[in-house]
């Protein structure tokens, strides 16, 4: 992950309990990126609630169950799939009560707009499934702010704000579990409009449009949602897209021949089959990871037997640390 991005930005790390069971509440914008981009750095070995209709077949089922995803079943999976769902429901509510660490999305869908959409109550059920077991159980909801300078362009940077932990047992309303529902979705939302930049729903493209003329830093949402609610970015000039580094054009032209078969490859095959915008990033990290560690040895046999096994280090090694600086370039 931190030789794909060019920057991940860690905020607020301290927030994450490390003995206590934690229900972590990101938002959801770039596919399973997202995921990934919080296991790497959260401090714990969370479970993660996906999509069932990845579950496709026995052999990724497997590969999954190694990665600690569990499905979750949805409308969309067909109704009848939903009674499956109370065998999840048993079953996080079991890890939960074990201090056990889940990743869930309360938006239940994605999307790349730069807002916190409304939450499904789907996250709660898993909650007072693990109450019904231990009333008492300390359970921390930690929501999880993900800003992606952009979510579907090639060089990409992200910054991750870990929210501060809501106590559970604090949002517990005696014997009326709507009220209690509509105090946990709140909470979550309110604090996700913090840790992300959040963009009235009513007036979006008009602010997102000056937002991106004015060259404003989605990487700090907290200085972003001063912008949008002081209204600071109608003040702010526009920044002509021009004004690119000079350096990243020169370097940029031998970044493409060095590594065109890969970039073809994405160009020509991947990237025309990318079925949502969404799943852009998703499906580029994919293939870097696959083909990457694949074209390098073809090149070190390639140089290995015309040059020697000096020469072909060298040069193999040389264009790794090359792509590695030219990725890290702002």
């Amino acid at each position: 992950m931190h030789l794909y991005f060019g920057k991940i930005k860690i905020n607020g790390l301290h927030n994450v309990p490390l003995h206590q069971p934690v229900l972590f509440l990101p938002n959801h914008q770039n596919a399973l990126l997202d995921p990934l981009l919080i296991a790497v750095d959260c401090k714990r070995k969370p479970y993660f609630l996906t999509r069932s209709d990845v579950f496709k077949s026995s052999i990724l089922n497997q590969l999954f169950s190694v990665v600690r995803m569990i499905p979750i079943y949805r409308i969309r999976d067909g109704r009848a799939t939903l009674k499956q769902n109370e065998a999840i429901f048993n079953r996080c509510a079991k890890l939960l009560n074990e201090s056990e660490a889940l990743l869930m999305f309360p938006e239940a869908n994605h999307n790349l707009e730069r807002r916190v959409r409304p939450l499904s109550k789907g996250f709660t059920r898993i909650l007072f499934r693990a109450l019904k077991d231990n009333p008492k159980l300390e359970i921390q909801l930690v929501p999880v702010g993900l800003n992606y300078l952009s979510a579907t362009k090639f060089k990409n940077a992200v910054s991750i704000y870990f929210g501060k932990p809501i106590a559970l047992q604090d949002l517990l309303v005696a014997n009326d579990e709507r009220i209690t529902i509509d105090k946990i979705k709140e909470e979550v939302s309110l604090s996700l409009q913090n840790l992300t930049t959040h963009i009235p729903e009513g007036d979006y493209s008009k602010i997102i449009s000056k937002l991106n003329a004015t060259n404003v830093d989605y990487l700090n949402p907290i200085e972003t949602n001063k912008s949008i609610q002081n209204k600071e970015y109608l003040k702010e000039k526009s920044i002509l897209k021009s004004r690119t580094n000079y350096l990243k054009r020169i370097v940029y032209p031998f970044f493409i021949l060095l590594n065109s078969p890969v970039i073809l490859i994405w160009r020509l095959l991947l990237k025309p089959k990318v079925w949502e915008p969404e799943f852009t990033d998703t499906l580029r990290f994919a293939l870097c990871l696959v083909m990457y560690p694949i074209y390098y040895l073809l090149l070190l046999i390639v140089f290995i037997y015309f040059l020697g096994w000096g020469v072909g280090a060298i040069v193999v090694i040389g264009i790794f640390i090359f792509n590695w600086i030219y990725v890290k370039m702002s």
